[in-house]
C-alpha cells in the first residue's frame, strides 16, 4: 500500500449553519480545491497566541504529499478551520517505529469567532473514518504554550481537560512519555490511539519508545 496516499475515499461534506453563515466541512481535498480558497485574515498572531499554520500554501504542501486534511469553509470560500493528519518528520522519535506506522494529528484549529459550534469535532471525524488507521498508531502532542487561554477564558487545567475530552471521543488515550518537549510542562499532553490491527511486537516497541528505549 502507498503510505503517503492512505486516504482515497470520496470527500465527506457537512454543513453547519451559524450566525456568520454556512460552514462546510470538506475532506480529501485536492490542491486545486485548496487553491480556490482563501485563508481568513484573522488567522494571525495575537498577544499571547499564534496560529500553527496561517498560510494556504502550507495546506497545499500537505495535500501534495497525501496528508489527511479537513477544512471548515465559510460560504464556500474562506477557510475558518482545519485539521491535518500526517506522518511524523523522519528525525522525530516517533518515526523510528517504522515507516508508515505512526501518524500525527499535526493541527486542529478553528478561527476564534467560529468556536463553540462543534466545528473542531467535525474537523476530526473525517480523519478517523479510514479503516487503514486500524493498522497504525495515531498520536498527538499538545503543548500548553500553544493554547489560546486568553480567548477561551479557561485555566490551563480546564483547557487541558477540554482537549483530552475532545480527543478521547476518537479513541485516543493519554500515555506517559519522557519526550523532552512534553516533559517541559506538567500540563503538556501526549495521547495516542493504537489500531486494533497493530501487531503486538509494534505495541511493545511503542511502549518502550515512549521512554527513549529502542531495540
Amino acid at each position: 500500500m502507498d503510505n503517503i496516499h492512505y486516504l482515497r475515499k470520496k470527500t465527506i461534506n457537512k454543513c453547519i449553519e451559524i450566525e456568520k453563515g454556512k460552514v462546510h466541512i470538506e475532506s480529501k481535498l485536492t490542491v486545486d480545491r485548496i487553491q480556490d480558497l482563501i485563508f481568513a485574515s484573522d488567522f494571525t498572531s495575537h498577544a499571547h497566541y499564534t496560529s500553527i499554520y496561517t498560510r494556504r500554501e502550507t495546506l497545499e504542501c500537505f495535500a501534495k504529499k497525501g496528508a489527511g486534511i479537513t477544512l471548515a469553509i465559510l460560504d464556500n470560500k474562506t477557510i475558518v478551520g482545519f485539521s491535518v493528519l500526517d506522518y511524523p518528520n523522519v528525525k522525530e522519535r516517533w518515526a523510528k517505529l517504522g515507516e508508515g506506522i505512526m501518524m500525527e494529528i499535526k493541527a486542529v484549529e478553528v478561527l476564534r469567532g467560529f468556536r463553540n459550534h462543534g466545528i473542531a469535532r467535525q474537523l476530526l471525524f473525517p480523519l478517523f473514518r479510514d479503516p487503514e488507521l486500524e493498522k497504525k498508531i495515531v498520536y498527538l502532542t499538545a503543548y500548553s504554550w500553544t493554547w489560546d487561554l486568553d480567548y477561551s477564558g479557561l485555566s490551563v487545567q480546564s483547557y487541558r481537560n477540554m482537549l483530552i475530552n475532545l480527543y478521547a471521543g476518537f479513541g485516543l488515550i493519554e500515555y506517559l512519555t519522557n519526550e523532552p518537549n512534553i516533559c517541559l510542562k506538567p500540563e503538556n499532553i501526549f495521547m495516542a490511539q493504537v489500531g486494533k490491527n497493530v501487531p503486538q511486537e509494534i505495541r511493545e516497541t511503542f511502549k518502550w519508545m515512549r521512554f527513549g528505549v529502542s531495540f
